[in-house]
């Protein structure tokens, strides 16, 4: 009897986790730099954590981001300057597409 009961307690807690884990629904930034070779780099900021983006041909792809506000920091090649987009907020599921940022020379 004790051992069925252990059994069916790990059972509820194991069905209980798993329900959690999949209510939490991700989303992303997404967005095209122009021109196509003005950017080094691409960094997400949120707090003290930071990711980064491999740019190609102008485009960059966050994913699996928790819903939140980030800054997006655009590091620029000569003779652009580098570009900050403060408080592009995500939501759960949802991909925020920041469009064409053009570089300023």
């Amino acid at each position: 009897m004790k051992k069925l009961c252990v059994v069916l307690s790990l059972s509820i807690v194991f069905a209980l986790g798993a329900i959690a884990f999949t209510n939490i629904k991700l989303g992303g930034i997404i967005g095209k730099i122009s021109p196509t070779d003005a950017a080094s780099s691409v960094t997400l900021v949120a707090a003290t954590d930071t990711l980064k983006a491999d740019i190609n041909q102008g485009v960059f792809t966050f994913t699996n981001l928790k819903q939140g506000v980030y800054n997006v920091v655009i590091k620029a090649n000569a003779p652009y300057k580098d570009a900050v987009i403060e408080k592009v907020a995500v939501k759960d599921s949802a991909t925020t597409d920041l469009g064409e940022i053009k570089l300023q020379q």
